[in-house]
This record gives structure tokens, sequence and C-alpha cells, in this order.
């Protein structure tokens, strides 16, 4: 595990279009039948990560509370499975079932999504406005596994809310901090450059 910084998308950026399967319906799904009215949070995460463990509870309950707000949420994986076969498909849907995910878990084979996204870690958060433009991106709160902070959410949580209100976003956002994405051989950014 290389524990790794979200790379922080330029905010203002456009959702990256895509169609992916959702491992619990078995159908594609793309970007644009799945926003929200007024907004999309878009995670990067997987089924191993003790990073994403360690939030998986606050995740769950997150997803619900912003959709009664508008905000849908969506979770791709895009790790490789033949060097990490527990973050497949079948176990995919394993996990969504038992912790009854509210939201799509979706995903990347290829990991071009991930490419487009620029996601770098698990989890890596990124939120979108009505018109898919992003507004936030990094971390869910500073909570990490042994670091004794709870979970509150607190900085996913506050740029939501500021996304309703249109308020301003904090200037400062901070990266999401987690396990890198594990990329087929030969296709890692750095390898692609």
């Amino acid at each position: 595990m290389a524990l790794t910084e979200s790379y922080m998308l330029p905010l203002g950026t456009q959702a990256p279009h895509f169609v992916l399967p959702d491992v619990v319906s078995n159908k594609d799904k793309s970007l644009q039948e799945l926003k929200g009215e007024k907004g999309t949070l878009v995670i990067f995460m997987c089924n191993h990560c003790p990073y994403v463990v360690h939030l998986m509870e606050a995740i769950v309950k997150t997803a619900e509370k912003i959709s009664n707000q508008g905000i849908a949420t969506l979770a791709i994986s895009s790790n490789s499975i033949t060097s990490h076969p527990q973050d497949g498909p079948e176990r995919m849907r394993q996990l969504a079932l038992e912790k009854k995910f509210s939201f799509p878990y979706l995903f990347d084979a290829s990991q071009e999504v991930a490419h487009q996204y620029q996601a770098a870690c698990t989890p890596d958060f990124y939120l979108f406005d009505n018109n898919l433009g992003l507004v936030y991106r990094g971390r869910y709160d500073a909570s990490r596994p042994g670091n004794d902070i709870p979970i509150t959410g607190e900085d996913l949580h506050q740029a939501c809310d500021k996304m309703l209100k249109h308020h301003p976003m904090d200037g400062m956002q901070y990266p999401s901090l987690g396990c890198n994405i594990k990329w087929h051989q030969g296709n890692s950014p750095e390898e692609r450059a």
C-alpha cells in the first residue's frame, strides 16, 4: 500500500462523462442518468482499502443525508482485479448489499474514468454542482485510521451546505489521503506520461 494524496483536480472542471456497469443491477449507467438535481458526489473507493473501511459507515450515512437534499452519490472502483481480486465486481456487489448502499457502485475495469478524473487514491471525493462543475475535491474530514480524530465528515458536509446555499467555497481544500489506486501494469499516470 502506497499512502497517496488526491491530485486535487482544478475547481470548475466539468465532470467527465462516463458509462460504467453498476455491480448491483448489472446494468450500464451513465453520469447523465445518475447525476443529482442539485449536485453529484463522485467517490473513488474500493472494498479493501483501510482508509475506505474506516469511513464506510459514514459514507453510507452521508449519501442518505445528501440524497434528501437533492445531491446524488455514486461510487466507482477502478482498482486492477489482476492484483486485487477482492475489489472485483462480485465482491463489490456483496459489499454494496451488505452495507445497504443507497447509491450505485460502479466498476471502472479499463481505469479510463479514474484517469479522466485524475483520481489518485481511495477514497477520493469530488463534489459537482447541478451543472456538473467541480466545486469541492479532497478529503471527507481529518479522521484517518489510528489518528484518534472523530469521524465527522465536516469538510465534505460544509462543502455540500455551501453549494446548496450558493455560498462561496473555502479557499483551502485539503487533499484526501489513502491507498493509491491499483493500476494495471503499464497504466499508472506516470507510466502513461
